[in-house]
C-alpha cells in the first residue's frame, strides 16, 4: 500500500511508474498495489495477471477509507487486512485471535 496520496487520474502506466520509481518494486511481480487519493474516498488496485495489468477502482459515496498509520513510502497488507480496508473497518481497532504455531500435533 502506498502511503502518499495519488492523483486518481493516473492509470496503469502512471501507477506502474510510481511502483518502480517511488516504491522501488516490480509492478509485474503479482503483488496487488493499493493507492488512495487525498480525500481517502477513492482507491485503486494495480496488479499483474499472467499476461497484462489489471486496474481496479472503488469510489465511496459517503464514507472515507480508514488508512492505517505507516512509516516509510509503503507498507504490506495481508489479504485479510485489504478486505477489512475495503469494507471500511478501522484496522487499528480490530483484534483477532493470535495465530498459533505448533511443531508437533497429537
Amino acid at each position: 500500500m502506498c502511503r502518499d496520496a495519488v492523483d486518481m487520474r493516473k492509470s496503469i502506466d502512471g501507477l506502474s511508474f510510481l511502483v518502480t520509481g517511488d516504491l522501488v518494486f516490480n509492478p509485474g511481480d503479482g503483488t496487488v498495489y493499493v493507492f488512495f487519493n487525498r480525500a481517502r474516498d477513492k482507491l485503486k488496485l494495480l496488479y499483474w495477471d499472467r499476461n497484462g495489468f489489471c486496474l481496479w477502482y472503488k469510489r465511496l459515496e459517503r464514507e472515507r477509507f480508514k488508512i492505517p498509520t505507516i512509516s516509510g513510502a509503503s507498507c504490506e497488507l495481508s489479504s485479510e487486512s485489504l478486505r477489512w480496508l475495503m469494507d471500511g473497518l478501522d484496522m487499528s481497532k480490530i483484534q483477532g485471535f493470535k495465530p498459533l504455531k505448533y511443531q508437533h500435533f497429537c
